[in-house]
């Protein structure tokens, strides 16, 4: 028996309250998000950026997302949502940036209407290409996927440079096109949340915030969240240990409660490995 796609567990949980995505950009961070109970994970290019010691201004390519994605998607059994950028080109590169994200085994994607070089979705400065060219990405993306549970998001950052009309405008376009979710990229407050979710009250639609929970974010007709505040959180956290460390000459590990490293290699999966070895040992 053939195994289930990824994109129909994910579309199961879509169709049954809504799915919560945390932001994660290696596999260790996704085996200890499904650790804390996640049902769903999330490759941001930010975080991904962040791991070359980059901005998220479109300095990586092709070959070094759908690369991280595949690592991801072989670590946990869970279903990835995966950041594609603009599909790095016309509708023939978008055709090979999906048949890839496919291979690598995520269970949905999204790419968006920015003018490459791109760059994050809350950064001031950013350009859009024509609506008609973006409408044919969306069309090539629908047409190479491989299996229909594959989950096509387009996602339109016209909402900074040009507002509410157009980006509501390039949402149906992108829908009419078939893409199973819109996401207008850049809302920034409960009251932007709202009013896409008024303007667009018959689309089904992504949202990128740490604003809303996913039972309220479902309500307003998001069955799909992925929660941006987990990597400003780690980050940040990240930011605050090496203070300390550089201010005080020590790291109050104890008041963190943090884990030890039999508990991290724990979750990491040692003792899969641990049986194994054992079994081979024993003959079995």
């Amino acid at each position: 028996m053939a195994e289930e796609h990824p994109g129909a567990r994910l579309r199961a949980l879509m169709s049954n309250g809504g799915a919560m995505a945390p932001f994660i950009w290696d596999a260790g961070l996704a085996k200890f998000a499904v650790a804390a109970g996640h049902h769903a994970v999330y490759m941001t290019g930010f975080g991904t950026a962040f791991t070359y010691g980059l901005p998220d201004i479109g300095l990586l390519g092709l070959d070094e997302m759908v690369s991280n994605a595949g690592r991801i998607a072989a670590s946990v059994d869970v279903p990835l949502i995966a950041d594609a950028d603009t599909g790095y080109g016309n509708p023939m590169s978008v055709t090979n940036t999906v048949e890839r994200y496919e291979r690598a085994g995520v269970a949905a994607l999204h790419i968006e209407d920015q003018v490459w070089p791109k760059r994050c979705g809350f950064m001031d400065g950013k350009e859009v290409i024509p609506l008609g060219e973006m409408a044919q990405k969306v069309r090539a993306a629908v047409r190479a996927r491989q299996a229909p549970a594959l989950v096509v998001i387009a996602r339109t950052d016209a909402l900074a440079p040009l507002g509410w009309d157009a980006a509501v405008e390039r949402c149906a376009a992108y829908r009419d096109e078939g893409a199973d979710l819109v996401f207008i990229d850049g809302l920034k407050t409960r009251e932007d949340i709202e009013r896409a979710a008024e303007l667009l009250p018959e689309t089904p639609r992504l949202l990128n915030s740490e604003l809303l929970t996913l039972d309220e974010a479902a309500a307003l007709g998001y069955p799909l969240v992925i929660q941006l505040g987990t990597l400003t959180a780690l980050i940040g956290e990240m930011g605050k240990v090496f203070a300390e460390l550089q201010e005080t000459g020590r790291i109050s590990l104890s008041d963190r409660q943090a884990p030890s490293i039999d508990e991290i290699a724990t979750t990491l999966g040692l003792e899969h490995y641990r049986e194994a070895e054992a079994a081979a040992l024993a003959g079995r």
